[in-house]
């Protein structure tokens, strides 16, 4: 009988974790994923860059959007575009315990003496340390902050910064639907016909330009300058 209720407790809790995992895009519900959305006139001449935010467990979005401000619960420049679901069980070195998170200023430690953060502790300490930052587009940016969280996490080993999260989401990045496809392509084709029609190899020059300059100084930031780009 006890082994009945257990096993029955049992996949009741797999249950529920299947379901806490399901993502609701109606909601803006991305449970343990990275989300990527076009950004207002960058996003036009770049398609590739965007804004980028990190999710907790209940999928609820966490984005760096200002001077010292992590936006909760409304992602800054609209719905979500694309995302990365990531097991945090396989892929991170988190805590699988309930909550690690014990005191404001106190987490639970692992046999190494490492904190034994869970998914959403580790979210809240990133939190609380972009709290106390300044926000810049060129040195401390939204890819700052998940770079930032995906390291305390050991997403795959970590090691990330602002060019290679930025080229995983490109490349791994799914798209919700196909609304979210024509929402980041449309303004890009049709700032570039128009500024082909009108400006010629004067604006495929413009273009080309700034986008070498946008990619240069973060590459050049993060490889070469290493204090430069944030984390």
């Amino acid at each position: 009988m006890e082994e009945k209720v257990d096993a029955e407790h049992q996949l009741g809790v797999a249950e529920g974790f299947q379901h806490s995992m399901q993502i609701v895009p109606q909601r803006a519900r991305f449970p343990c994923c990275i989300v990527w959305t076009p950004l207002p006139v960058i996003s036009w001449f770049i398609p590739f860059i965007g804004h980028i935010g990190i999710c907790r467990e209940d999928g609820v979005i966490l984005d760096f959007a200002g001077p010292n401000f992590v936006c909760v619960d409304n992602f800054t420049f609209g719905a979500v575009a694309r995302y990365i679901q990531i097991n945090k069980d396989k892929e991170c070195r988190v805590s699988p315990h309930p909550s690690a998170f014990k005191d404001e200023d106190l987490y639970m430690q692992d046999d190494h003496g490492r904190e034994a953060l869970t998914w959403d502790d580790a979210l809240r300490k990133g939190t609380q340390e972009f709290q106390h930052r300044s926000y810049n587009l060129f040195t401390c940016n939204c890819h700052s902050f998940v770079a930032n969280n995906l390291n305390r996490m050991g997403f795959r080993s970590g090691g990330w910064n602002v060019v290679n999260l930025a080229v995983f989401i490109f490349l791994k990045g799914q798209w919700v639907n196909k609304a979210s496809i024509l929402r980041s392509f449309l303004p890009f084709v049709i700032v570039s016909g128009t500024g082909l029609m009108l400006g010629g190899t004067t604006f495929l020059t413009f273009l080309v330009f700034f986008a070498l300059l946008l990619v240069g100084w973060f590459l050049l930031g993060t490889y070469c300058f290493k204090n430069l780009i944030r984390l």
